[in-house]
C-alpha cells in the first residue's frame, strides 16, 4: 500500500443491510437477511461480537427492508458500540452502489466496509484494521461472484477486480469476501466516483463495478488479506445457510457468536 499511516487503526464499520435478501426466502419474508439465525445466533449478532472483539467503537448501518427489526435488535445487542443509521428508502429498486453512496456524508474517517450476510472468525479481522485492504479467499466450488487478480508474489496488491462469474482458481485469482478497509483519502475518491455514477442514473449497479474501474485506472489501491476458506461463509440461499451451519459444527475454531 502506498502512503499508509500504520498508526491509523480502524474503529468504524459501515454495514450494508438494506436489501430484501430475496434468494433466502422464506427466511426473509418477515425479517432482513442479517437477522437470519445460524445455529441459533443471528448473523448480525455474530458481526457485533466480531467488531467488539476487535475494538470497534462506531457502526453505521444502511437500512431499508424491515429496518425497524434491525434497529430493535441493535438497541438491545450493540453493547458499547455507538450505532448510527442511514436509510435507503429506495432499497427495492436500487442495488448496493446506492446504499454505499447513501452513506457518503456519514463517514468522515477510515472505516471497514462489510456486507450483512457474512459469518466469519473474529480473528480474521485483525489484519483488516489498517487501510487500504481487501479480504480475499481461495476459490471453492460453492463460490460465485466477484474475484480479484493479484501480483501475489510481488507485493500482494490487487491489480484487477473481475466482475464476471467465471471463477478461475489459480495462484493469482481469489474470491472477494466483501470486506474492505478504506482510508479517508480513498473514500473521498470513491465518493466522488459514486456520485458521478448515481447522477448518471446507474443506481442498479454494484459498487464493485466502481472499485473495478478505479483499480484499473490506478486511482484505488488495495492490499490483499487472505481469509482461510473454512473460517468464513457468505449466506445468500437456504443451501448456504445449511452449509454454514455444518461448517460451524465441524470447525476446529469458534466463529463469533
Amino acid at each position: 500500500m502506498n502512503n499508509v499511516d500504520h498508526t491509523e487503526r480502524i474503529t468504524t464499520a459501515l454495514l450494508l443491510a438494506a436489501g430484501t435478501g430475496s434468494r433466502l426466502k422464506p427466511f426473509t419474508d418477515c425479517m432482513p437477511k442479517c437477522l437470519t439465525k445460524v445455529n441459533e445466533i443471528e448473523i448480525l449478532g455474530r458481526l457485533i461480537t466480531c467488531l467488539r472483539k476487535n475494538g470497534f467503537k462506531r457502526l453505521v448501518v444502511v437500512v431499508g427492508y424491515f429496518d425497524h427489526e434491525i434497529r430493535n435488535f441493535l438497541k438491545n445487542n450493540s453493547g458499547d458500540i455507538t450505532v448510527e443509521y442511514v436509510v435507503n428508502a429506495d432499497f427495492a429498486t436500487t442495488n448496493n452502489i446506492y446504499s454505499l453512496w447513501s452513506a457518503r456524508d456519514k463517514i468522515k474517517e477510515p472505516f471497514l466496509l462489510i456486507e450483512s450476510d457474512l459469518v466469519f472468525d473474529a480473528s480474521l479481522l485483525e489484519k483488516m484494521l489498517i487501510p487500504d485492504a481487501i479480504a480475499v479467499s481461495q476459490i471453492l466450488p460453492w463460490m460465485n461472484g466477484t474475484t480479484i487478480t493479484t501480483d501475489r508474489f510481488v507485493t500482494d496488491r490487487v491489480v484487477s477486480i473481475n466482475l464476471d462469474r467465471n471463477l478461475k482458481a489459480d495462484g493469482y485469482t481469489f474470491k472477494t469476501v466483501n470486506i474492505y478497509s478504506i482510508s479517508l483519502k480513498s473514500w473521498r475518491r470513491i465518493s466522488e466516483r459514486l456520485n458521478s455514477w448515481i447522477l448518471a442514473g446507474r443506481v442498479n449497479d454494484y459498487y464493485e463495478s466502481v472499485f473495478s474501474e478505479m483499480v484499473a485506472e490506478g486511482s484505488l489501491d488495495f492490499q490483499c488479506v487472505y481469509f482461510d476458506v473454512d473460517r468464513w461463509y457468505e449466506i445468500d440461499t437456504s443451501t448456504d445457510l445449511e452449509n454454514c451451519e455444518m461448517l460451524l459444527q465441524q470447525a476446529r475454531f469458534q466463529l463469533a457468536g
